[in-house]
């Protein structure tokens, strides 16, 4: 299982996906529903947001095994 630091990576990486600009952690804490305030603390703690992740993989779609698994 990945840290919160490179799941934050697939997350970005999904993010941008057709898209040429640079997406930040502000976009990806909007994306995720959380303040800007608590998503720097939660990325400084390397602690994981689980249920606002599953409810961002759910919305959009996508599997969480892509996000939260290294792939083989």
């Amino acid at each position: 299982m990945r840290d919160f630091k490179a799941i934050l990576k697939e997350l970005k990486l999904y993010m941008a996906c057709g898209k040429k600009q640079k997406i930040y952690d502000k976009d990806v804490a909007i994306a995720l529903g959380i303040s800007q305030m608590n998503f720097a603390t939660i990325k400084r703690r390397n602690t994981t947001p689980y249920e606002n992740i599953l409810k961002f993989c759910q919305k959009e779609g996508i599997c969480c095994d892509d996000i939260f698994f290294i792939k083989p």
